[in-house]
C-alpha cells in the first residue's frame, strides 16, 4: 500500500493499537525490526503485535484487498531469522501527511 489517501483511510479505520503500531513503524522508516523489538519500543507484552495484526486482518482483506501500509520479511528470508516488520519511507511519509490533515 503506497497511496497516501488509502493509508490515511486505513489509519482512520483501524484500532488505536494498530494506529500506535503504524506510528512506531513510521518513526524509523526502512528499518526492519523483529516483533519483540517493536513490542519493546511500544511497551507491549510479547505476542501483542501478532494479535493486533490478526485483529486488523478482516479490515485489510475486505476493505483494502489484503494490502498493508507496512512490510514483512519472513523468518526464512530475514537477517535475524525471525519475522521482521517495517514501513518504507513512502508509506511513512504518507502516514505523516495523513496525521497532519
Amino acid at each position: 500500500m503506497l497511496d497516501p489517501g488509502e493509508i490515511a483511510r486505513f489509519r482512520d479505520r483501524c484500532s488505536a493499537l494498530m494506529g500506535a503500531l503504524l506510528d512506531e513503524l513510521a518513526r524509523t522508516p526502512d528499518v526492519a525490526r523483529t516483533f519483540p523489538e517493536v513490542e519493546d519500543a511500544l511497551g507491549w507484552p510479547r505476542r501483542r503485535l501478532a494479535s493486533v495484526l490478526g485483529g486488523v486482518s478482516h479490515l485489510r482483506h475486505f476493505e483494502f484487498g489484503g494490502r498493508r501500509p507496512y512490510r514483512f520479511t519472513g523468518d526464512r528470508d530475514s537477517d535475524s531469522g525471525r519475522w521482521e516488520i517495517w514501513m518504507d519511507a513512502t508509506q511513512a511519509a504518507a502516514l505523516d501527511a495523513a496525521d497532519a490533515d
